[in-house]
């Protein structure tokens, strides 16, 4: 079986920012990664480099932001006043909050604090960096008629968000 659209894919993987060789995740001593292909569930320069692979095929791509977490954008860093904090007493840079966004939830990132005026960033923490990703295909099944309506994957190994 390979790797195509509507397959559950089980994966060891290591991603690094490819310029410092910082090791930013791996499943190295922890879970594998299990996703469901075709959906959006990984960077598209990952998920394209994978795309008709099979067990025990190991990978080693590396991905412009582009095709990554995306290039950063200055306009999703905005200044709010500390009201729209109600009911957290100690806002503090790195905290993460969930907003809505033009398109849905977004995570914001606190990224300065002074006075009444808190800054937050939406941008994905990985934006701007080039990453390179490796590691090696462990598993591919069939997804479920569940798995396929919710577009992503259940059960063991599958995080249900």
């Amino acid at each position: 079986m390979t790797i195509a659209e509507n397959k559950v894919v089980t994966l060891e993987f290591t991603v690094k920012n490819a310029e410092t060789g910082e090791v930013i995740e791996t499943s190295v001593d922890s879970e594998p990664l299990v996703y469901l292909h075709g959906f959006n569930n990984l960077v598209p320069g990952l998920e394209s480099e994978l795309t008709g692979k099979v067990v025990g095929d190991s990978y080693d791509v590396t991905v412009s932001p582009e095709e990554g977490y995306g290039v950063r954008d200055e306009s999703l860093v905005q200044e709010v006043p500390m009201e729209a904090f109600q009911g957290i007493d100690n806002v503090q840079v790195g905290m993460a909050f969930t907003a809505d966004g033009a398109e849905g939830p977004v995570v914001v990132e606190v990224t300065a604090v002074e006075g009444d005026v808190v800054t937050v960033d939406a941008n994905h923490p990985l934006a701007d960096i080039k990453l390179a990703f490796s590691g090696e295909v462990k598993e591919i099944r069939d997804a479920s008629a569940e798995e396929l309506e919710h577009g992503h994957v259940h059960g063991p190994g599958g995080h249900h968000h």
